[in-house]
């Protein structure tokens, strides 16, 4: 792929084909650990696709990596170790997804109500990924998306709005290019209701997608993103309203998950940037840049609240604007990510 995230491992397509290890080797836990240990990465990219959570995909991990061991006598070398653990991973990940602990947090409490939304959308729970954590996976022919579009904040986001089963065969089917039969005998259903569930979510999928993809965004770390995030780094925290809305695509979205409110274009952005971040100051927030999804952004920090803010870029311009409020997903940066405030 031409634009794969550079120094990420690959892992061989045809360790969803072949048994990579005997039953007999695994039964001691140093071992299993060790064979286990190169899919952790790719297994825990998986379930943030399916949970949009950083937080939530560690735990589901966990739980996966104790089942497997836990349900060794069940692995009978029928499928390769790696099918294994992404059957026994997307299955916890339903199970996640039905539990109640799943269910959007209620809305901030605002210091200064927003203006009114251009929309309001659904809340989902949405989190960042950091890009230390992206591991390459190598997909298989039937994959539709790259890499780097597999894991950028407007497909996550999409993502969420599936129904779970829909959710679960769109990303094993198109994400990892798995064959219908293999992602039916995973997820214990019929190859034909796998190719039904295929069309449902390609459809609704393309309804929740984001802007930005239309025009190709500037490669990473390369000088035309560099001297974008800089310009829009210099706007934002000298408060020039004027000079952030000039780098906006006409139908840029500002978005802030778990919040359903939606801004879209540069003159609804402008207004909420002139009455929130205005209110506290724009000097009082600092900014640290660093990396999520595959894009630019900014961890940010103020006497209140710390967080993230994600762009999606589009060309020459910025199409989508993405706040986070820091939630706990920031102990997963590298350590000194976010800026501190003076006595914080």
């Amino acid at each position: 792929m031409h634009d794969e995230t550079p120094g990420l491992r690959k892992t061989d397509r045809d360790d969803f084909t072949r048994p990579l290890v005997s039953f007999q080797a695994m039964t001691d836990e140093q071992t299993f650990r060790a064979l286990t240990d190169p899919y952790r990465r790719e297994l825990q990219l998986h379930c943030y696709r399916m949970l949009g959570s950083v937080q939530d995909a560690e735990d589901v991990l966990q739980e996966t990596l104790t089942a497997a061991w836990r349900g060794l006598g069940g692995f009978g070398e029928r499928a390769s170790l790696r099918t294994w653990l992404y059957k026994i991973a997307t299955n916890r990940c339903l199970n996640w997804i039905r539990d109640a602990r799943r269910r959007p947090r209620p809305a901030t409490q605002w210091a200064v109500a927003p203006p009114e939304p251009t929309r309001v959308g659904e809340p989902i729970w949405l989190e960042p990924y950091p890009d230390g954590l992206i591991e390459d996976a190598q997909h298989g022919p039937e994959a539709r998306y790259e890499t780097r579009e597999a894991i950028a904040l407007a497909f996550v986001a999409g993502l969420q709005h599936l129904p779970a089963r829909q959710r679960a065969v769109l990303v094993l089917r198109d994400v990892l290019g798995l064959r219908a039969a293999e992602v039916a005998d995973m997820l214990d259903t019929s190859e034909a209701s796998v190719n039904s569930a295929l069309q449902r979510a390609r459809a609704a999928l393309e309804q929740h997608r984001l802007p930005g993809g239309r025009e190709r965004a500037p490669l990473p770390d390369s000088p035309q993103e560099r001297t974008l995030v800089g310009r829009f780094a210099d706007a934002f925290q000298s408060g020039d309203i004027d000079g952030v809305v000039a780098l906006l695509t006409d139908d840029a979205l500002l978005t802030m998950p778990p919040e359903p409110l939606i801004y879209e274009g540069p003159a609804a952005i402008a207004e909420f940037f002139s009455v929130v971040p205005a209110a506290h100051g724009f000097d009082s927030f600092k900014l640290a840049a660093t990396r999520a999804n595959g894009q630019p952004a900014f961890a940010y920090a103020t006497a209140a609240s710390g967080g993230l803010f994600v762009l999606t870029l589009e060309g020459e311009r910025v199409a989508g604007i993405t706040r986070f409020r820091d939630e706990g997903f920031m102990a997963y940066f590298p350590p000194g990510t976010a800026p501190s405030w003076p006595g914080g």
